[in-house]
C-alpha cells in the first residue's frame, strides 16, 4: 500500500485505523483485546485498537529488552461533524445538513467543491450492536458560496458564520429521513437498525502528485496521515533491536487529545505497562531507556507569504524531516541530538522549525503523551502548505525521507545513564 492508496482509502479516522489493522494482520501481527489477559511470547508481533480510531502495534524482542522505541501520530483532521438530527428542511424546498466544526479549520476551501460523508455507524445486529464503517461513495453535498453580486466586499475579507455560511446542501424537496436512509444503506442495515453514527464531511477530490517534476502531493488529511503512514512503514521495515518498537496512531489531537483514545488518555501508557507486566520488565527502568518520536506535520515556508516564517528556520518541502521547536513542543537538546544522529546514520536531511517570534503555533502529541509516559521525546514533522485546509499540500519525496529515518529509528536501541546517551 503506497501513500496515495492509503490516503485515498482513509475516508475517516476509522477507515485509516482499519486499513492499518488489516495490514498488520496480513503481516502476521496478532490482534489483542484490552478486555482480556495478554500472553506475550518472545518474538511475538501484536496490535490493539481503541475506539476504532486509535491503534498500537509492537514487537517483543527475543531477549531482555532495554526499553521502548515509540512513535505517535494522529488519525483525525479538522472537518465538519454531522449532528445527530442532521436534516434541515428549507428554505424554498432545499434539503441541508446540520453540522458543527471539529478542530481549527480553514473554512474557505470547503466551499464550492463536491463533498460526501464518512465515519462509522452503530448498528443493531440481532442481540448485538456492531460497528460498521460508512462511506457514501458519491458526490452528495456541496457548500455553496454567495455570488459576488450579493456580497461585493467578499474579496476584501470574509468572516464566515458557521450556522449559515458553511451549511452543506444535499438536495431539493428530499423526503424526511433521506439522509438517514443513505447512511443506513452505506452501513448495510435497515434505517430502523441504525442506532447512532460518528460522521464527518469529506472532500471528494482524490489525492494527486503534481508539479513540474512531480515534486508535490496534495490530498485531504496530510496532517497527519502522511506522518502516520511514514512511521508505520518504518515500523514494519525495521529489523529487531534490543528495544520494543511501538507504533501509535492516536485520535483527537485536533481538539486537545483529552479522550480515552487520545494522547491525554492512558492508551499508550496502559500498553507499555501491560507489556512490562507480561514480560516481567520493570516499567520505570524501561522508561528511562525509552524514546518517543511525536510525528505531526510542520509548516513549510509559504511561496506567497515567506514573511510568516522565522528568519533563520525556514523548512521547505522535499527538504527532509523537520525537527519542531517551541515552548509548546517536547523537543529538548538531548532528544534533538539523538534523533539528529538517527537521521545522520540513515542519510536523511534534517530541517528545523521555530515559529516567528511574534506568532504562536498549534500543539502536538508529544508534550501531552509524556505527562503519562515520562520518556525523552522529539517533535518532528514533514513540511507542508495549507495546514488545516480540507486539501493540503506537501513534498512528494519527504515521505520516503521519513520512512528511511523511522526504519533506522526502530532498528535502534537507546540507553541513558546520567545524561550520557548510547544509541545502538
Amino acid at each position: 500500500m503506497d501513500l496515495l492508496t492509503f490516503l485515498a482509502a482513509s475516508h475517516s479516522r476509522f477507515h485509516a485505523a482499519d486499513l492499518l489493522a488489516k495490514e498488520l494482520a496480513a503481516a502476521g501481527y496478532t490482534r489483542l483485546s484490552e478486555s482480556r489477559t495478554w500472553d506475550l511470547a518472545p518474538g511475538g508481533k501484536y496490535f490493539v485498537t481503541r475506539n476504532g480510531s486509535a491503534l498500537l502495534a509492537f514487537r517483543v524482542p527475543r531477549r531482555d529488552f532495554a526499553g521502548f522505541m515509540l512513535s505517535a501520530s494522529h488519525s483525525d483532521c479538522p472537518a465538519f461533524y454531522v449532528k445527530e438530527n442532521a436534516e434541515l428542511s428549507g428554505p424554498e424546498g432545499y434539503a441541508r445538513l446540520n453540522t458543527e466544526r471539529y478542530g481549527g479549520m480553514l473554512l474557505a476551501p470547503w466551499l464550492d467543491r463536491p463533498l460526501t460523508v464518512a465515519g462509522r455507524a452503530m448498528v443493531r445486529a440481532g442481540a448485538a450492536i456492531e460497528t460498521r464503517l460508512v462511506y457514501i461513495d458519491r458526490d452528495l453535498l456541496l457548500i455553496p458560496n454567495v455570488a459576488i453580486h450579493m456580497n461585493r466586499a467578499v474579496n476584501d475579507g470574509c468572516k464566515y458564520d458557521p450556522k449559515c455560511d458553511t451549511v452543506p446542501l444535499m438536495g431539493m424537496g428530499s423526503a424526511p429521513g433521506t439522509f438517514r436512509a443513505l447512511v443506513a444503506r452505506a452501513a448495510g442495515c435497515r434505517a430502523e437498525d441504525l442506532l447512532s453514527a460518528d460522521l464527518y464531511l469529506r472532500p471528494r477530490q482524490a489525492p494527486v502528485v503534481w508539479g513540474a517534476a512531480d515534486e508535490f502531493i496534495s490530498a485531504p488529511a496530510l496532517d497527519d496521515l502522511q506522518c502516520a503512514y511514514g512511521c508505520f512503514r518504518g515500523f514494519l521495515a525495521a529489523p529487531d533491536s534490543a528495544s520494543v518498537p511501538v507504533y501509535a496512531l492516536l485520535d483527537n489531537e485536533e481538539i486537545g487529545s483529552r479522550t480515552k483514545q487520545g494522547a491525554d488518555g492512558a492508551f499508550l501508557s496502559d500498553t507499555v505497562e501491560r507489556i512490562c507486566a507480561a514480560t516481567g520488565r520493570d516499567r520505570r527502568e524501561a522508561a528511562a531507556n525509552s524514546f518517543l518520536v511525536s510525528a505531526d506535520n510542520a509548516h513549510a515556508v509559504h511561496p506567497n507569504h515567506p514573511e510568516f516564517a522565522d528568519p533563520t528556520h525556514r523548512p521547505v518541502m522535499n527538504g527532509g524531516v523537520v525537527i519542531k521547536h517551541s515552548v509548546r513542543y517536547a523537543t529538548a537538546a538531548p532528544a534533538q541530538a539523538v534523533f539528529t544522529e538517527v537521521c545522520r546514520r540513515a542519510g536523511v536531511p534534517v530541517q528545523h522549525f521555530f515559529n516567528r517570534s511574534d506568532m504562536t503555533g498549534g500543539g502536538t502529541l508529544g508534550p501531552i503523551s509524556i505527562t503519562h509516559l515520562s520518556v525523552e521525546t522529539v517533535d518532528i514533522g514533514l513540511a507542508q502548505l495549507a495546514m488545516h485546509s480540507c486539501y493540503e499540500t506537501a513534498g512528494a519525496r519527504d515521505t520516503d525521507y521519513l520512512i528511511q529515518a523511522m526504519t533506522a529509528y526502530y532498528s535502534s536501541s537507546l540507553r541513558e545513564e546520567n545524561g550520557v546517551f548510547t544509541l545502538d
